[in-house]
């Protein structure tokens, strides 16, 4: 990875000039960064970063709806609109799909030019550094809308880092009545609980049917892996409970292979699924965030400027306790 000075991209008549105050590190990024294939190819020299926030000071003539000094944050994915997926209800399932920060230029960098279609105003009273985590809210939301929690439900999210952080808060939000978190690092798991978390499995330390039996939890009726390994996404097809769903959210290396036995599936009439990124969800967590539905501060732990991003990668810094920011000013 390396710092360049690069040319100050004029908007086009229907894009916007945002000055970036603050872009996260995703695991997807970290993905790319070690060779892996992230939701789509990226060329080597594309700057990475899609979870961005800052103010707009620039636009085109024919933008309407973003004006200069708007403070915004921007959905970094674009869709054709044309091909078969986009016109039957899966635009983002798109095949000619655009993905800032992996397609194209993203925002680890102080400048970005976004088209206004994918920028949305902030309220004054969510920050940049919580804007920034608008972006990861609006895939966990998407994911949330396909696991189908039902009130009433009891909920295992399987991995308490930054993305379990937003499922919990979000499964309590859809009903869940009891969430089960389950992490191998103890501090995560008492942040697990501020979150709303009841019970609590360390799976190097605790038995978990015994936890589940000490809790009375005869069915664990819906299960997110957030995790993304081989490991967790057969732990979560192994302690979901009869008629569950199965919802595999985290990203594993692609070439991995889960050991899943059909007839498990069979006998307990299991539904797996995955989740793609964050169609029309973008809007709905900027709402959540601003009603204070879920809460990122206590995720945002480190904070570090744009000239040592380098450092974050290179040190696995993105694998603390918590999430990393860019600070692109």
């Amino acid at each position: 990875m390396e710092i360049r000075e690069m040319p100050c991209v004029e908007p086009k008549e229907d894009e916007v000039l945002i000055r970036v105050r603050f872009c996260g590190v995703c695991g997807t990024d970290v993905h790319i960064y070690e060779g892996d294939k992230g939701s789509a190819e990226v060329d080597g020299e594309t700057i990475l970063g899609h979870e961005l926030s800052g103010e707009v000071v620039r636009t085109g003539k024919s933008v309407t709806r973003i004006r200069t000094g708007d403070r915004v944050a921007a959905d970094p994915n674009d869709y054709c609109g044309t091909c078969y997926y986009c016109t039957n209800g899966m635009k983002h399932l798109c095949n000619r799909m655009v993905g800032l920060g992996t397609a194209a230029d993203g925002g680890f960098a102080q400048y970005l030019t976004v088209p206004e279609r994918l920028v949305y105003k902030i309220p004054d009273s969510v920050s940049y550094e919580q804007a920034a985590m608008i972006e990861p809210i609006s895939c966990c939301l998407h994911g949330i809308d396909l696991t189908d929690i039902r009130p009433g439900n009891t909920v295992m999210v399987v991995g308490a880092g930054n993305i379990g952080m937003i499922m919990i808060q979000l499964a309590k939000s859809a009903g869940a009545a009891r969430v089960i978190a389950v992490d191998p690092v103890e501090v995560r798991l008492a942040r697990a609980k501020e979150y709303g978390a009841e019970i609590v499995i360390n799976p190097t330390k605790d038995d978990t049917e015994e936890v589940l039996g000490k809790n009375n939890v005869e069915c664990v009726d819906r299960v997110i892996d957030c995790a993304g390994r081989v490991s967790t996404a057969e732990y979560a097809v192994r302690y979901a409970g009869k008629g569950a769903v199965v919802m595999l959210f985290g990203l594993t290396g692609p070439d991995d292979v889960a050991g899943i036995k059909p007839f498990e599936l069979f006998k307990k009439e299991l539904t797996v699924k995955a989740s793609f990124v964050n169609p029309d969800t973008f809007a709905r967590s900027i709402f959540l965030l601003e009603k204070g539905i879920v809460d990122v501060d206590k995720i945002i732990t480190d904070i570090v400027p744009l000239e040592d991003i380098g450092m974050v990668f290179d040190t696995k810094l993105y694998s603390k306790n918590g999430k990393v920011l860019i600070n692109c000013e």
